[in-house]
């Protein structure tokens, strides 16, 4: 992949700004620069230790169908949501997408906050995530595809497309999205935290390898740079983060420029990570001596030996948030791996890669069920 140059003065005055406003206790977000620390671990302390996953509603294959309003399934939302309470959870991560407010920006934001109101009757709160640079390179509106059999995530989509994020000047298009959303729910305490760009700089080899942009990291940075301008002036009472997702995260003298500027732009530190329990800790460890919160807002994939026993508890311990992948079986199929597009399933795995329950709300593992119970406090 093609690398940016690190913009050295820029990213050593912002930090230089940050460190500033943390030492003399400034109250509220520098124009250019995060949270100071010491409003961060407020924050933190507030908000002592989130729980919960990623989520889409089983009978959505991607952000478009559980959004959009022809698709927007309420009932089941309100189902599944309820079950994500039973397990102890009391957070949700949950992607929007730029189309859906294109086509009607009021009537969007009413769905969001209908989705809102059912979370928080569950007591959960949510994490709202702008920009998805993961999946389908070319998200169109209306009627989305049938889930392809045996395919993990085979219908998600990125937002924006790569029609709009690899064109700088139709970056502006989307500022209306970014400011209606977060303005509407800037203030709003069932809000717990905006994602400004998941996995922004994503080269899809994997799956969409053919039709990605060549020079997507310089473009996706431009986005998040112009997505931090936008949303910085609005002052949200909720932290915004950028997760780091690749790279070793160990020593930031090896950050890469993407992941560093991700780093020092960030109110509270976010990132995933898929693997055993000993790197899991080598990243926290790392993280944590930034002296921000810090999110896992993704893990959890037990091939790869990513399990609930014992990263929920460790995570717990650490006070680290923990978001796993995927909670039902349902459209978008996360109960297969990433290799099913090298090499579709003809069946159920003979272990799941992610998610907790299938789509009647049984467990896929009681005895797991009964270990996450034990780590949230929920009733068994």
């Amino acid at each position: 992949m093609r690398r940016t140059r690190l913009p050295l003065a820029g990213i050593l005055a912002t930090a230089a700004i940050a460190l500033a406003g943390a030492a003399f206790g400034t109250p509220s977000r520098a124009d250019d620069g995060p949270w100071p620390v010491d409003k961060a671990r407020a924050w933190g302390e507030a908000h002592p230790w989130l729980v919960g996953c990623n989520y889409c509603p089983s009978t959505a294959i991607n952000q478009l169908e559980m959004w959009q309003a022809e698709t927007f399934d309420i009932p089941t939302i309100d189902r599944e949501l309820g079950w994500a309470h039973d397990l102890g959870f009391n957070s949700m991560r949950v992607f929007l997408h730029d189309i859906p407010y294109k086509q009607d920006p009021e009537a969007f934001l009413k769905r969001i906050d209908e989705f809102l109101k059912v979370a928080d009757r569950h007591k959960i709160g949510v994490m709202l995530v702008l920009f998805d640079g993961v999946w389908d390179t070319d998200p169109k509106p209306g009627k989305q595809r049938d889930p392809k059999p045996g395919l993990h995530n085979s219908g998600w989509v990125q937002s924006p497309g790569r029609a709009i994020l690899g064109d700088p000047a139709r970056h502006d298009e989307l500022k209306d999205y970014v400011v209606g959303v977060v303005g509407r729910f800037k203030d709003d305490p069932r809000v717990h935290a905006w994602d400004l760009f998941n996995e922004a700089d994503n080269p899809n080899a994997n799956s969409y390898g053919a039709t990605e942009l060549k020079d997507k990291r310089e473009r996706a940075w431009d986005l998040l740079k112009k997505t931090l301008a936008w949303v910085r002036p609005l002052n949200p009472s909720q932290p915004l983060t950028m997760g780091l997702w690749t790279g070793d995260l160990t020593n930031p003298e090896k950050l890469s420029p993407f992941n560093k500027f991700q780093v020092e732009q960030s109110d509270v530190i976010s990132f995933h990570n898929y693997n055993p329990p000993e790197r899991m800790k080598a990243d926290v460890d790392a993280l944590k001596k930034y002296g921000r919160p810090v999110l896992c807002t993704e893990y959890m994939a037990r091939p790869n030996g990513s399990r609930f026993d014992p990263l929920l508890g460790y995570l717990k311990a650490e006070k680290v948030g923990a978001y796993n992948w995927g909670f039902i079986d349902g459209k978008s199929q996360t109960i297969y791996p990433w290799d099913s597009w090298k090499k579709p399933y003809d069946g159920e795995p003979p272990v799941w890669f992610h998610d907790i329950l299938r789509t009647d709300g049984t467990p896929y593992k009681q005895d797991e069920v009964d270990y996450i119970k034990s780590v949230t406090g929920a009733k068994k």
